[in-house]
């Protein structure tokens, strides 16, 4: 019986590499050894290698490195506040930054716990909130901070869970309350409102007040999709509801064209038997519409970074060679996005869809010489 399992298995993810390792005449896509002749190289195109890869964020913000950089070398958290007190309130690049605040401090404090003759990491934040009781940028990161802790730490559905998500909703509203106007701390209780199963009517008035400040903020969007998923309080049908909508209201230049991307991604089958399942419909028409809105959207767009590496995954498992080639040159060096942040190690399963890039691109004739930049 065990072996027939083992059969049975061995031909499943054989449907799913086939379409990896089709060879047609004239050359496609093989497994062969890195040091052979034939074997496509991602250095040629000036890629980074995959040890360097930052994993950190989804594109290039140095003035959010550089400050990291201080914040966790001196363990002061001034630089922080005065970062967040001049970006901008209501865009996208506050809310990535408090994010990645968070998201250091939690990191921080699972590596060094702390002790009878250690400070616990992440003490600038506890600093920060301590000196600064009044800054709303702090109380955002400690909210935040709060949530990224119950997801990295608990289990969903505990009583250490429960609590920690309690407090970050009581924290949510503290942050709100210093900055009337800034849809951050309503953004975090996004989060709040999945972990703990908000009724759709309670998320429904949390949503409003976003949109009463930010109303095309593709972050704030992105976070709401995860609650109308199938996988927690909603289906697959009022997440493409909600994508789709979304899309159809996008303002111009705007990426939330892009967002049934997005909620076809978070309903894909665990195993995709059938290779046609990408040039489907539903997944060509989204592709389409992500396509179009990083056409349109404005270079420095910090949200457009995520779109693209969304983008990568799907063109390489449509076996768009060249138009995943023309996203990567955008983005190489940086994987601290979704598909691969879903990953144990992000920047290798990054590599992999890179090198797949690469090898697809050149078995159809492409070259570096023949990529724009």
């Amino acid at each position: 019986m065990e072996i027939l399992w083992v059969l049975i298995a061995l031909v499943m993810l054989g449907f799913v590499l086939l379409p990896f390792l089709r060879r047609r005449r004239g050359g496609a896509i093989g497994l062969v050894s890195p040091d052979h002749p034939d074997a496509a190289d991602p250095a040629n195109y000036g890629f980074v290698r995959e040890e360097e890869l930052d994993i950190r964020m989804p594109g290039p913000d140095q003035d959010l490195l550089d400050v990291l950089d201080v914040v966790q070398r001196t363990q002061d958290h001034r630089a922080a506040q005065q970062l967040l007190a001049g970006t901008e309130t209501e865009g996208e690049r506050r809310w990535q930054r408090v994010q990645a605040f968070a998201g250091a401090a939690s990191l921080e404090l699972s590596r060094r716990p702390g002790g009878v003759s250690e400070a616990p990491g992440g003490q600038w934040l506890r600093v920060w909130r301590a000196e600064a009781p009044k800054d709303a940028g702090g109380a955002a990161v400690h909210a935040e901070f709060l949530v990224q802790q119950a997801w990295r730490t608990a289990t969903p559905g505990t009583d250490e869970f429960r609590i920690i998500m309690e407090e970050a909703r009581t924290a949510c509203g503290e942050a709100a309350l210093l900055a009337p106007g800034d849809p951050i701390p309503y953004i975090v209780e996004l989060s709040v409102a999945r972990g703990l199963g908000y009724s759709q009517k309670d998320f429904e008035q949390v949503w409003l007040k976003i949109l009463d400040r930010a109303p095309a903020h593709m972050g704030a969007h992105l976070a709401a999709l995860h609650y109308w998923c199938e996988k927690w309080h909603g289906s697959r049908a009022e997440a493409y509801a909600f994508a789709e909508a979304a899309a159809a209201r996008a303002p111009r230049g705007s990426l939330l064209s892009a967002m049934p991307l997005f909620a076809v991604f978070e309903h894909l089958p665990e195993v995709t038997l059938v290779a046609s399942f990408w040039q489907s419909e539903v997944v060509t028409k989204a592709v389409h519409g992500a396509l179009h809105a990083v056409h349109s959207a404005r270079a420095d767009d910090p949200m457009l970074a995520h779109v693209r590496h969304m983008l990568v995954f799907f063109l390489v498992r449509s076996e768009r060679w060249s138009e995943a080639m023309n996203q990567l040159i955008h983005i190489d060096g940086h994987v601290g996005a979704l598909p691969w942040t879903l990953s144990a190690d992000p920047a290798a399963e990054f590599a992999v869809y890179r090198a797949l890039a690469v090898a697809g691109y050149e078995a159809n004739g492409g070259s570096p010489a023949s990529l724009p930049h």
